[in-house]
């Protein structure tokens, strides 16, 4: 018995995308910048999850946890590995799983693009050219044209600030100096003047970078749009819960300009904001604090806060003032009874919001496999599922039973 239920139609699911989980996406963009000297990223990504063969054993692990939502992304490196040139049996993939996912009770949440971009449009400067914004939304009328009037919802972006966020973790000068040096490398490689990724930023091309990814919103949405405009479109936010204490938020509020506001106002004029949540960052006047001592911390170095979502979601809607889609939420722990006790406690914080009366559409955790996790490669946990690397068995983590019982359940427990 559960003391407290999410309203009628809330969507429950899991979430993944394509060049983390697929394998061999060898016509993207990240895919090349994982293969030159040197390298931000810690690995190649590989076969990654071998999802791309292994896709409906995905989906059926999604559907026997009893979900009513599969978050999955489609690679434009593969719908159109050449420009111009689309492949029709990378549509038809994609295709499948949405029929596949609607087979299995699950409402297909279609992400048109997670980070990754075709090797061709790297090599043309990403969303620093000018034709980006129109390129991008032609390969997202070929995605609708071939399966638009099935899917539930599209994301046009996965977390186009998330290059403005980087620079508030404190990362080691090092760190920026190796993407600099990344994207040297990919150049020279490319035979380009600049080959340009949408995660891995130099300084000098954030902004023209967020204004290249916000164009290529609007153009996607009115392509989107033109096919089939009912269907609710949006963009996912990594949002932080970023808490002031003592009094003093000039310095949080300055983070909160640089890197959510342009999108929170962007979103608007959307139908949903999809927000990304992983933590809680406390402030003071001279900037963010570390962990108290003492606190559990996840693999990312920040203090485990269940309530860091709720925060997170009242704030996105405070400023977009449209119903929020929760897109990603988990912890990067290999402690899964961390993770279990992690994912109830964070329901009910977000079910007060909801009593609150932000409308919240459905909660997808990040994620339903170990998987490639970008420049960290394997190392971060963040999979309901554990994944064997060499045979790809899915082995199910007790956190997996738990958020299916809160699913099934439609509630949560009183604390």
């Amino acid at each position: 018995m559960v003391d407290r239920v999410f309203p009628a139609g809330f969507l429950w699911g899991v979430a993944g995308a394509g060049h983390q989980t697929e394998g061999d996406n060898t016509n993207s963009d990240t895919w090349f910048a994982e293969h030159v000297t040197p390298t931000v990223f810690a690995e190649p990504s590989g076969r990654a999850c071998d999802s791309w063969t292994r896709w409906r054993e995905d989906v059926g692990l999604a559907a026997g946890l009893g979900l009513t939502a599969y978050r999955f992304s489609v690679e434009w490196a593969r719908v159109e590995p050449e420009e111009g040139a689309y492949s029709a049996e990378a549509l038809g993939h994609y295709e499948a799983i949405v029929d596949e996912c609607l087979a299995r009770g699950l409402a297909p949440v279609v992400t048109f693009n997670h980070f990754t971009c075709p090797h061709w449009f790297a090599k043309r400067g990403s969303f620093l050219n000018p034709e980006a914004p129109r390129l991008f939304a032609r390969y997202c009328d070929q995605v609708m044209q071939r399966f638009g009037d099935r899917i539930a919802f599209a994301v046009t972006l996965n977390e186009p600030n998330l290059a403005h966020l980087l620079t508030w973790f404190g990362l080691p000068d090092s760190i920026p100096e190796l993407n600099r040096a990344t994207l040297r490398a990919a150049s020279e490689a490319a035979g380009v003047p600049a080959y340009r990724l949408t995660n891995v930023v130099q300084p000098e091309d954030l902004d023209a970078m967020a204004g290249g990814l916000a164009a290529g919103h609007v153009a996607a949405k009115a392509a989107i749009k033109a096919r089939r405009p009912r269907l609710p479109v949006g963009f996912s936010l990594a949002v932080m819960d970023d808490v002031v204490t003592g009094g003093d938020p000039s310095v949080r509020d300055r983070k909160r300009a640089e890197c959510y506001q342009r999108w929170l106002e962007l979103a608007r004029d959307d139908d949903f904001i999809g927000v990304q949540n992983y933590e809680r960052v406390l402030f003071d006047a001279t900037g963010a604090l570390p962990p108290p001592a003492g606190a559990l911390v996840n693999q990312m170095g920040t203090a485990v806060e269940p309530l860091s979502l709720a925060g997170a979601v009242r704030y996105a809607h405070d400023v977009a003032g449209v119903p929020v889609l929760v897109t990603e939420h988990g912890i990067a722990t290999t402690d899964d009874t961390l993770r279990s006790g992690f994912i109830e406690a964070a329901l009910r914080g977000l079910l007060d919001v909801i009593d609150d009366g932000v409308p919240v559409l459905g909660y997808i955790h990040w994620t339903l496999l170990d998987n490639f996790e970008w420049v960290s490669g394997y190392v971060t946990k963040l999979g309901l599922y554990l994944l064997d690397r060499t045979t790809f068995e899915r082995t199910p983590k007790p956190s997996a039973s738990v958020y299916a019982a809160i699913a099934k359940a439609h509630g949560v427990t009183q604390a």
